[in-house]
């Protein structure tokens, strides 16, 4: 079963074979549904722009069910607790080792209690911070200063940080001041000026391209 699923996990982004993609579902009372739009409008724009055919239904998974190993790319937002059960971490550890990857997106107030989980799941690795450099800010559209901002909270510079398999493939994604998940969601919701929405989509085609690509 697990050949299987590695061999869907290399499949080339661009085929036609339909790719899925979830919104994980984690315990400890934050709110993991944040944003119900941006995931939908992400995955319309990511195929538009790329001609890939990731499913248009998001699923919604469990760090502990065996089913997340059905998606390349897992994304996790929300503003408060984030708890991961030692069953939850440990599945979520070998779906990441395992080619999987996860995108955590501080929707104000995420980054304390996701800090503490991931240590859960990577207890020996640590989130560190990425340069501009990185492949995951040029593969598809260029971002020569790294993550750009989207939505104010604080005053903060957006930053990335991220934690690489031993081969070094970023495996795991905190984006963090930026909040990328607002500027995916309806136009309605934030009132962010176009251009806003439109260098986060750009971001996030980034992302889900490195996830089904590396």
């Amino acid at each position: 079963m697990r050949l299987i699923i590695l061999f869907f996990f290399i499949i080339n982004f661009n085929c036609s074979i339909a790719q899925e993609i979830a919104l994980l579902k984690y315990e400890g009372g934050g709110d993991w549904y944040s944003n119900p739009t941006s995931l939908p409008n992400l995955v319309k724009f990511t195929n538009q722009a790329t001609k890939s055919e990731i499913s248009k239904t998001v699923k919604e998974v469990k760090p502990d069910d065996p089913q997340i190993f059905n998606y390349q790319f897992i994304h996790l937002t929300g503003h408060g607790n984030i708890h991961f059960s030692d069953e939850a971490a440990s599945n979520l550890r070998n779906y990441l080792l395992s080619g999987g990857f996860l995108h955590a997106d501080d929707n104000y107030g995420l980054e304390p209690y996701f800090r503490e989980a991931i240590k859960k799941v990577f207890p020996n690795r640590r989130l560190t911070k990425l340069s501009s450099s990185h492949p995951i800010f040029g593969n598809e559209y260029k971002f020569k200063n790294g993550l750009p901002k989207i939505h104010e909270h604080d005053g903060k510079p957006a930053k990335a940080f991220g934690i690489e398999d031993d081969k070094g493939r970023l495996m795991v994604l905190f984006t963090y001041e930026s909040d990328l998940g607002n500027g995916w969601e309806d136009p309605s919701v934030h009132g962010d000026p176009e251009e806003i929405r439109l260098e986060a989509l750009k971001m996030g085609t980034n992302i889900i391209k490195y996830a089904f690509t590396k």
